[in-house]
């Protein structure tokens, strides 16, 4: 469920070390709002400072680090706020990509998204959370490619970087992955019907039950947390 360390080859280094630096974040291998020791991540990654530093400025500019003046890096940590604004406008979005998306899918397209999905449900039966969410997020983004619009598109990008680590969790629960896995089955019928009230319908109430999901774990996590410290007193 978990990236593997192995060692980076040279080309384009810190484009491979931001990708597997995002893994990392996304599967809460560094927790929101810890601090990236550089010297850690080059021994693990086998790789010098200067091209994880400039994948840190990439991960940065996405949106899932924070660059603290003279104190290096954190994974940034969204409060409840910024989680239920950033899903409300993810849900806007992932509603045109699908509207669009019905209206404009060529049939490779579709097949490929078919493929991907029949792959996710393979990953969903072995409960390999990790292979679902990447094969999950492959077939959003084959959505959103297929609306067509890179205004649309380059929005899509900045917005979901945000909440990637949110939604990988939201998996976590047997019952709720499993509803995710029926709306994802939905989705395809619905493309394939060509759709496009049903796709925008389908995936708006997506979003809306993955913020649902994500909002509970981040108030019981605040439970835990208050309860701790209670305890520590």
């Amino acid at each position: 469920m978990t990236a593997d360390i192995v060692s980076i080859q040279r080309p384009v280094l810190h484009e491979q070390v931001a990708s597997r630096l995002r893994q990392m974040l996304v599967e809460g291998q560094i927790a929101p709002g810890a601090k990236l020791n550089e010297r850690t991540l080059c021994e693990q990654l086998r790789i010098s400072r200067t091209p994880l530093r400039e994948a840190i400025k990439m991960l940065a500019a996405e949106g899932l680090v924070e660059l603290l003046p003279n104190r290096g890096s954190v994974a940034v940590q969204l409060s409840e706020a910024d989680v239920q604004n950033t899903f409300e406008v993810m849900a806007g979005l992932e509603a045109m990509s699908g509207e669009l998306a019905a209206l404009r899918i060529t049939p490779t397209e579709l097949a490929e998204i078919k493929a991907l999905h029949y792959e996710m449900l393979a990953a969903y039966t072995r409960r390999d959370l990790s292979a679902y969410y990447r094969l999950n997020a492959a077939i959003h983004r084959c959505i959103n490619a297929a609306a067509k619009n890179p205004v649309l598109t380059s929005t899509y990008n900045q917005v979901n970087a945000r909440l990637q680590a949110l939604r990988f969790r939201s998996n976590q629960d047997d019952e709720k992955w499993g509803h995710a896995v029926r709306e994802h089955e939905a989705m395809v019928q619905a493309l394939e019907a060509r759709d496009p009230g049903a796709l925008s319908r389908v995936l708006t109430s997506h979003l809306n039950n993955k913020r649902a999901v994500v909002m509970e774990q981040l108030r019981s996590q605040e439970v835990q947390t208050m309860q701790r410290q209670g305890n520590a007193e």
